[in-house]
């Protein structure tokens, strides 16, 4: 049985790895153009310089990024765990609320249809002036960031909740507390876990922006700083360091949302 599952999934990997190795075989030609020497490094270039971030000796020589990769990681995914969380600790019951009472609905739902557009850069130089160069500057960020798109993504499953359900759980004599518990709740979760997905990215987007301007420290200092510097190398292996962690992440959300919604992936097969 084992061996049937990896043959059945082995060409879908396969298949995955096509459009990558595409992409790095077109970067290694065009960055091995004279005309693109110290501005795009080759795909070999980026690795040794990423080797170097990551296993080189702190302090030593001139290379002020040798050895601080996996300190930068840290820093970056505890802000973002942070940020996150709280985003959805508060969007996920709001975002019940909104969707299931017209009363929640008047009176908050205005309020974060017109907060939600405004975009994470524009609220930098307020976190600057409230937080200062700090860690909760850049949670706060990173909380507007996962917070909206968690809590519209909620509200909407919440809408959406088949009305014979509720019906059927009127009938049977449910409260209403218990009928948010039992029927809502259950009803709006796959929405709300794309909802926690979508987040996720902006949360990894937020770091980022926020690390650059109102941290000194993680992948976005690090970004800034070695384009600053014109360590090219170090700014794509950055950038590569953040999609796979943001990769990472996402595929947690999707394990833990296969583990809750069993009857979700009962269905589709």
């Amino acid at each position: 049985m084992g061996f049937s599952l990896i043959r059945s999934t082995a060409p879908k990997f396969l298949l995955g790895l096509v459009v990558p190795c595409l992409v790095l075989v077109f970067w290694q030609w065009v960055g091995s153009l004279a005309s693109m020497a110290g501005i795009l490094p080759t795909p070999l270039q980026v690795l040794s310089g990423w080797h170097d971030w990551i296993f080189g000796s702190p302090g030593l020589g001139l290379n002020p990024y040798l050895g601080t990769w996996l300190s930068n990681v840290q820093y970056s995914s505890f802000r973002v765990i942070q940020g996150f969380a709280l985003a959805a600790v508060l969007g996920v019951p709001l975002g019940l609320f909104i969707g299931w009472s017209r009363t929640v609905s008047s009176v908050m739902d205005p309020m974060i249809q017109c907060l939600r557009p405004i975009p994470i850069t524009a609220w930098l130089p307020f976190s600057i002036a409230i937080f200062g160069i700090r860690d909760m500057g850049s949670i706060f960020l990173i909380f507007l960031g996962g917070f909206y798109a968690i809590v519209v993504n909620t509200t909407q499953g919440a809408r959406d909740v088949e009305r014979n359900l509720v019906r059927a759980a009127l009938m049977m004599g449910a409260s209403r507390s218990s009928l948010l518990y039992r029927v809502v709740w259950p009803s709006a979760m796959p929405s709300m876990f794309t909802g926690l997905r979508i987040g996720l990215g902006i949360s990894w987007t937020a770091v980022i922006v926020s690390e650059m301007v109102a941290v000194k420290s993680g992948l976005g200092y690090v970004l800034w700083d070695a384009y600053y510097v014109g360590r090219m190398d170090i700014v794509l292996a950055d950038m590569v360091s953040i999609g796979m962690m943001g990769f990472i992440s996402d595929r947690i959300i999707v394990f833990i949302e296969k583990r809750t919604l069993v009857w979700r992936v009962l269905q589709s097969h």
